[in-house]
């Protein structure tokens, strides 16, 4: 076989393994080697049991392996990673959550709206859609099915609203797409929030026009023990503003130049912990529970790094990337013909991969052909970032509902979630449209804060 049918190969054996439910870190790390060592074998008898790792691709590995450990970017995942987990220890969600409710009682769905709200407030203080579903499966969906919601309509409302976390800043996918592809992430930030605020909106508006039109959807809640409107916007005001406070801080100092995402992130953290030691939820054991979670996901991550971009490698040595650009490149398409085969491939690919995957092997092979097309590399990564929220939607790996299924268990079928989540592919699909028509949804506000972006 020649070279890229080798690439072929590799890649159709590691979507196959994936589907039978390895590990995806350690599967593109085997497959990286494995097919590695083929590619950069150097001839030769092996003499000795040390010949057998006179081989570039160990060499390969060491390097990626350091790559990821010095890279200056990666190193606000940990801190956006504590802050997070400190956050949801801190009792804040919870409140945040019931007092939100009681605030859009009146409207159809208030619940759900509620819940929407939450995971886009929580998401941006987390980044971590595991444990924005969770959490939010574990604390509204009880409550929504207490007032005779619908669950499969209860499912998607907490699996869509917990995916926003990797599109709304700030975004631990944005800070690996700005590692990948040597962007800012500072414009990348920018460029995604009136993205991420659009596509929040949208399920809130869905949410309710649905409701109006099918209310035994969600009853309204009885009208008992409705707290006095005093009541009602001291614990909203209690709840929502610190985080939301320290959310505009974090966030702000990236976007106005003053500290680095990793600084950011760092004074994130010790802001999180602040806010837990205020609300006096701030315990040893959570603090220690928060460590190791914070160390256990971000193994997890640089082990994915590591795995992909020794994948990425070889498959790109092996003239995998050349076959798919040039025969992308050989379609002489339009622009936008461009632009619609390349976001259709990596919605087809969020069917058996995860966000991580896609972004790492397969984004860099469209990136050459942005400059081709005269694509603007900043919307063309809005436009991933949008895609990349159906890889956690859509079946058969849709993590969110395994995810929420996992918390559940019996409560609800895992059909009934993907019933739930399938209208909200919709909402992100029109996302995508209106961005396309209206590009200034996501370059009006980079521009403006940054200046006129100019390759």
């Amino acid at each position: 076989m020649t070279n890229p049918e080798v690439a072929l190969l590799m890649l159709g054996l590691f979507i196959l393994l994936v589907l039978l439910g390895f590990p995806i870190a350690f599967t593109l790390l085997a497959m990286g080697v494995a097919f590695g060592y083929y590619a950069y074998h150097q001839g030769g008898p092996v003499e000795s049991f040390s010949d057998i790792f006179n081989n570039n691709i160990f060499y390969l590995l060491n390097q990626n392996t350091y790559s990821v450990m010095e890279n200056p970017t990666l190193v606000a995942i940990p801190l956006f990673l504590f802050m997070g987990y400190v956050v949801e220890r801190a009792n804040i969600v919870d409140k945040l959550f019931f007092s939100l409710y009681q605030a859009a009682r009146n409207l159809p769905g208030s619940l759900a709206i509620a819940a929407l709200l939450t995971c886009a407030v929580f998401s941006t203080a987390s980044g971590i859609v595991g444990a924005v579903v969770t959490l939010m499966g574990l604390l509204a969906f009880p409550a929504m099915a207490n007032a005779n919601y619908n669950k499969s309509f209860d499912s998607g409302v907490i699996c869509a609203g917990g995916t926003l976390g990797i599109l709304i800043p700030p975004s631990i996918m944005l800070i690996v797409y700005s590692a990948i592809a040597d962007l800012s992430p500072l414009r990348l930030y920018a460029a995604a929030v009136f993205p991420g605020l659009l596509l929040a909106g949208l399920y809130i508006v869905y949410v309710i026009v649905r409701v109006y039109f099918q209310p035994q959807l969600a009853p309204r809640p009885q009208t008992d023990d409705v707290p006095p409107p005093r009541e009602i916007y001291w614990n909203l005001l209690v709840s929502f503003v610190p985080l939301t406070v320290l959310i505009a801080l974090v966030l702000g100092s990236i976007l106005g130049g003053l500290a680095t995402p990793a600084e950011a992130a760092a004074m994130g953290a010790l802001g999180g912990m602040v806010l837990a030691v205020l609300y006096r939820s701030m315990t040893w054991t959570k603090l220690k529970e928060s460590v190791f979670l914070t160390a256990k996901a971000t193994a997890m991550v640089c082990w994915l790094f590591v795995g992909s971009w020794t994948f990425a490698s070889v498959f790109s040595y092996l003239g995998g990337h050349d076959i798919i650009a040039d025969w992308v490149g050989g379609m002489d398409l339009e622009p936008w013909q461009f632009l619609v085969l390349a976001q259709i491939i990596i919605f087809l690919l969020g069917w058996p991969l995860e966000w991580s995957e896609i972004l790492i092997i397969f984004v860099p092979i469209f990136l050459p052909l942005l400059e081709v097309f005269g694509v603007n590399p900043y919307f063309f990564a809005m436009l991933v970032a949008l895609n990349l929220q159906t890889s956690f939607l859509t079946p058969p790996m849709a993590m969110s509902a395994y995810y929420l299924k996992g918390v559940l268990k019996k409560q609800i079928e895992l059909m009934e979630i993907f019933r739930g989540i399938m209208p909200y592919l919709g909402i992100v699909i029109l996302t995508m449209v209106l961005m396309y028509q209206f590009p200034g949804i996501a370059l009006w506000f980079p521009d403006y804060l940054f200046g006129v972006y100019i390759p």
